[in-house]
């Protein structure tokens, strides 16, 4: 596939055999972002894991201290006091039964996130198959599953960012806008990979983290020294 002559461009800022410190990788991911809207910038970490086997896969949530800047719509499925405080909390839906039923007749999609009570699940296993391949499915590992409607609500509205390893091992995560001043697109670098390496399955063995690259929106990859971090 030809690339285009603003990814030719800004590709050339970047020299593809050098890995770059942390601080140095954020300029040139801003530098290099040529998009005409305020793109986001990705973070990808390659690990040393085997997806296949269970006890090697990662998968979880995590609120970014410095947000993502993406404003997420939030649907909660809940009834009586869980429905309520998730109303209270600034979820933009809130429903039971009948959203179930607006997603499966009406192929109803105007939300990001889907958080549901544990009563409710048995309800949303039903269309689990129109729900499982859009990554919407709740799951109690993301924090999406849980009776505190208001705190996960809350923790999506800030920022909440959910991972999960690929089949190749890889994990990727937006952690902020190229508009993002450095040291907020750091800190919230420093906290996700921070995270990742404190969920080192112990039956790993050897080099744990491959590679960390960074790349904004349609930009080019900008590999990241693994050495510029404290693990």
């Amino acid at each position: 596939m030809k690339k285009g002559k603003k990814y030719v461009s800004a590709a050339e800022k970047i020299d593809r055999h050098n890995a770059y410190s942390k601080e140095e990788a954020i300029k040139l991911v801003k530098e290099t972002s040529y998009a005409s809207f305020d793109a986001s910038v990705e973070l990808s970490m390659r690990l040393n894991l085997d997806t296949k086997k269970a006890d090697q896969q990662l998968r979880g949530a995590i609120v970014l201290p410095k947000g993502t800047g993406k404003t997420k719509k939030v649907l909660v499925i809940a009834k009586g006091e869980g429905a309520k405080a998730a109303k209270e909390a600034g979820a933009d839906y809130v429903g039971d039964i009948d959203m179930i039923e607006k997603i499966q007749k009406e192929n109803w999609f105007d939300f990001d996130t889907l958080i549901a009570t544990p009563d409710m699940m048995p309800s949303l296993g039903k269309i689990g198959r129109i729900l499982g391949p859009k990554g919407l499915m709740p799951n109690p590992k993301t924090g999406t599953v849980t009776t505190d409607t208001k705190k996960a609500v809350e923790e999506v509205k800030k920022g909440r960012v959910e991972y999960r390893t690929d089949s190749y091992g890889n994990v990727h995560a937006l952690i902020g806008k190229v508009s993002f001043s450095d040291e907020d697109l750091l800190e919230n670098l420093n906290t996700f990979v921070s995270l990742i390496v404190k969920s080192k399955p112990s039956v790993v063995k050897g080099t744990y983290v491959k590679n960390i690259s960074l790349s904004s929106t349609q930009g080019p990859g900008i590999k990241v020294d693994i050495n510029s971090f404290d693990f």
